[in-house]
């Protein structure tokens, strides 16, 4: 899966011991630090046992479970009075017999498919995701769903308690700080939310990180896109939307000031001639950041083309781990889910990150007279240890200038 990866946490399993597995068909998905593996079988047989149960966290060479390629599954119609599969090894000590039962075979189709954090939380709350509707791509349930499931369900009725023997009033004593019972859940992180916790604290700790804040007019920027629109579509397939601009924007800066496009390593600067832009794309269990490569060689519609592809296999779990790595810069935009302004993080090992965000109309003065435009918060976050206040101000006005001149951004972007 990667050199980078060493280990990862068993997901779901898709086959229960017993069952008929075909050549390359998926068996158990693995959550690694960035994303669900699938792992299908090499050859086809009958899963004989199962070694690592869902959320175990599991190393490179460890054996997931046994497969059998010489038996073969038992029907579901013979299944008591055929309780064990044909030709199967003997399941290891502990372990279940290999048995299909009719009922349990025929449930295990019907329930949904979920997520490994809708399971978890399912599970803990004795919760049949097979009455749970699901919002997810292709009706998958989430964590979202699960909870709401939760909220809706109505609380066991309870038998009224006794009436308390009286008692002569009492001196009140100090209230203690007790949680009601059933008012706090503990869910396991994924292995995606510890490596978000580990990276966001590291790149605090290791990078004298600063912001710095600018505002936007987008009313330049808005107008091409209403004139352009259709056409753009039509033509490409695809909608023109604000973050083609903003790459393009972010390439023509980053030109001006290569600093910004570099990392540390050891004693030296690395300052790349390169512009893989990383660009943030929220999903259900955290954020990952696909790598745009070679962003300045693109077109706005392959630009457009390529963030839409990105983000709806992120949200599907169908990126490669190759697709996470190698970014020089990266783009988030909060605005999406109406952030008006925000500090960024620095995503490491680089050292400089955009923040987009919601635009709002606002009254500005223009030209000694006060006008409303829709304006756009935008904020840097930078490395101070290689990049100065006054060049990562500049930056950002240089992004700003871009922006606010369409022309400008085709000739130097």
């Amino acid at each position: 899966m990667g050199e980078s990866v060493t280990e990862a946490v068993v997901g779901q399993w898709l086959k229960k011991p017993g069952e008929a597995v075909g050549a390359d068909e998926v068996v158990v998905t693995l959550e690694t630090d960035k994303v669900a593996v699938d792992v299908p079988a090499e050859q086809a047989g009958v899963l004989a046992s199962i070694q690592q149960q869902e959320g175990a966290t599991v190393h490179v060479g460890d054996v997931l479970a046994i497969l059998d390629t010489s038996a073969e599954p038992v029907a579901v119609a013979d299944a008591q009075s055929a309780p064990a599969v044909a030709a199967a090894p003997p399941p290891a000590q502990g372990a279940p017999a290999a048995t299909i039962a009719g009922n349990g075979a025929s449930a295990a189709r019907s329930t949904p498919p979920a997520t490994p954090v809708a399971q978890r939380l399912a599970a803990e709350k004795a919760i049949d995701l097979a009455q749970v509707a699901g919002t997810g791509p292709r009706g998958r349930v989430t964590r979202d769903d699960v909870a709401a499931y939760i909220g809706s369900a109505a609380p066991p009725a309870q038998a009224p308690a006794p009436p308390a023997p009286a008692q002569a009033p009492a001196a009140q004593a100090p209230a203690l700080a007790v949680t009601p019972a059933g008012l706090e859940e503990r869910i396991r992180m994924t292995r995606r939310r510890q490596t978000i916790a580990r990276r966001l604290v590291e790149a605090q700790h290791t990078a004298a990180m600063l912001t710095t804040f600018n505002e936007i007019d987008m009313s330049a920027v808005m107008e091409v896109r209403k004139r352009r629109r259709d056409s753009f579509k039509e033509r490409h397939g695809v909608g023109l939307g604000f973050m083609s601009f903003f790459t393009k924007a972010v390439i023509g800066a980053l030109k001006a000031f290569p600093y910004l496009n570099a990392e540390i390593q050891g004693d030296e600067i690395v300052v790349k001639r390169y512009y893989h832009i990383g660009i943030a794309v929220g999903v259900e269990e955290g954020l990952v950041v696909p790598v745009l490569r070679d962003a300045d060689r693109k077109s706005f519609a392959q630009i457009e083309r390529e963030i839409a592809d990105m983000a709806a296999r992120a949200r599907q779990n169908k990126l490669t781990l190759a697709e996470l790595q190698g970014s020089t810069f990266t783009i988030t935009n909060g605005g999406i889910f109406g952030s008006l302004l925000s500090t960024p993080i620095l995503n490491t090992p680089e050292v400089g990150i955009l923040g987009m965000h919601k635009i709002e109309e606002r009254p500005i003065a223009l030209n000694g007279q006060v006008v409303i435009r829709p304006m756009m918060y935008v904020a840097l976050s930078y490395d101070h240890r290689i990049v100065d206040g006054s060049e990562a101000v500049r930056f950002l006005v240089r992004v700003k200038e871009l922006i606010e001149d369409p022309e400008a951004l085709l000739l130097e972007g």
